[in-house]
């Protein structure tokens, strides 16, 4: 029962982490892409392209950790022993 809690609250730092982890990085990414187009304005259309490339990639990573952290809570081995224990 002890190791189901850890790794639901593992699971839960861990979406928490990669979330705030990509939002800095999404807000990192978008402020370069700003200034990039404020000193050059031609260029907007090639830095829009890969800015929005960049973040797909980047909120994909978040989409990883949570299905990681999904997988964890749902398809553990002893889920349905803690189940059975609630009941």
């Amino acid at each position: 029962m002890e190791f189901f809690i850890a790794s639901v609250a593992a699971a839960g730092w861990a979406i928490a982490i990669a979330a705030a982890g990509c939002g800095i990085g999404q807000g990192i990414g978008l402020k370069a892409a700003v200034e990039g187009i404020a000193r050059n304005p031609e260029s907007s259309g090639k830095v829009t392209v890969t800015l929005l490339i960049g973040l797909a990639l980047i909120e994909s990573l978040c989409i990883y950790a949570l299905v990681v952290s999904l997988i964890l809570i749902f398809m553990h081995p002893a889920k349905d022993a803690a189940l059975m224990l609630l009941k």
